[in-house]
């Protein structure tokens, strides 16, 4: 075969330090909206973007020649630089860990709307509750004592 032909999505989540409601209504646009930058400067496509005051989910496409790690990395060093910067939020940071779920092609709407619907979502569900379920769905084994 004389080239190569791929579709790499994946569904990332991951929170604030310590899970502290630091993304404020006022700016929370604005972060994502510079998230998809840094994701669009790393080679990857952001698809979606979305969250709430605790954490942020994405829904992000890659090329063979990226690697997650690197990408999750540098878009959580960056972020949280910028709400250093332009939020003068100091005490801002990320967990040091996130959840990568791959995505297959007939889910990525579903996935889109998931993201999009994250505010109504979490009036009935903690975001502890909701990432154990992601775990289980996604047959992810984990043990509840080195979850938080």
């Amino acid at each position: 075969m004389p080239s190569t032909h791929l579709s790499l999505h994946y569904h990332v989540v991951f929170s604030t330090k310590d899970r502290a409601p630091l993304i404020r209504d006022a700016w929370r646009d604005r972060l994502h909206a510079f998230m998809g930058g840094v994701l669009k400067t790393s080679e990857a496509v952001p698809e979606a973007i979305g969250g709430v005051a605790d954490h942020v989910h994405l829904l992000i496409g890659l090329r063979a020649t990226v690697r997650l790690a690197d990408v999750i990395r540098d878009l959580k060093s960056v972020s949280s630089k910028w709400v250093h910067d332009e939020i003068s939020d100091r005490s801002f940071a990320w967990q040091e860990g996130y959840g990568a779920f791959t995505v297959s092609t007939s889910q990525r709407e579903l996935v889109k709307d998931y993201i999009a619907r994250q505010e109504e979502h979490h009036r009935r569900r903690s975001f502890q509750e909701e990432y154990r379920e992601l775990l289980r769905l996604s047959g992810v084994d984990f043990d509840e004592r080195y979850l938080w």
